[in-house]
């Protein structure tokens, strides 16, 4: 197995370890440290499978200059994103699918402990499914070229912002289920997040069409 895809893996198994806990009642500052670390684990296994498709050419701080937008670490980082696409059995689609498995994991927990309403899970299932199935027509997230979807989907201050809400969003309703911290503060951040996937879905099926 790949090292990227065990990573992933691992990713996926620290979200169901958090889903036990947070049924059980666990202290929640535990809750947020494991998520802090699956969500960092994100970042890992895309540096694990760039490096191993440039054959250990793109270093962690190469990666991480890409991530922070630096124009030469990002064409060598995109590059090596390309070529994962060609060579590799399964490509980008082992992280998408570990991705989805995360946030599929932590939407159902949330709802099932009653924190989020039945249909958020509801429109978060169908966004997923019809955009996946959009952009496995289309192709992955490394090519796309319309100027819309390159902002709101392929940017690192976009993608950068929707993983530091679904942190504040997942960590929080652990605290408000748990603790009973104020509700409507965890509704707000719901919103914000569910707003922010959707725009961020309108931009891949506008891509998909292009």
């Amino acid at each position: 197995m790949r090292t990227a895809d065990a990573t992933t893996l691992l990713r996926v198994l620290l979200i169901v370890l958090v889903a036990y806990l947070i049924i059980a009642h666990y202290n929640p500052v535990v809750i947020i440290l494991i998520i802090a670390a699956a969500m960092a684990m994100d970042a890992l296994d895309g540096f694990f499978a760039v490096n191993e498709v440039s054959r250990g050419k793109i270093g962690f701080g190469q990666y991480i200059n890409a991530l922070a937008g630096n124009e030469m670490a990002k064409k060598e980082v995109k590059k090596a994103k390309e070529s994962l696409s060609k060579t590799s059995k399964f490509g980008q689609r082992i992280d998408v699918a570990g991705d989805r498995a995360v946030e599929y994991i932590l939407w159902v927990v949330y709802t099932y402990v009653n924190v989020v309403p039945l249909f958020v899970l509801f429109i978060i299932i169908i966004r997923h499914s019809f955009v996946d199935a959009f952009m496995a027509s289309k192709g992955t997230s490394a090519k796309m070229k319309t100027k819309f979807a390159r902002v709101v989907y392929s940017s690192n201050l976009w993608r950068g912002g929707i993983n530091i809400v679904k942190f504040l969003t997942f960590s929080y309703l652990s605290l408000m289920y748990i603790w009973g911290y104020p509700a409507w503060i965890g509704y707000v951040l719901i919103t914000v997040l569910v707003a922010y996937i959707l725009l961020r879905g309108a931009a891949e099926v506008l891509e998909a069409y292009a």
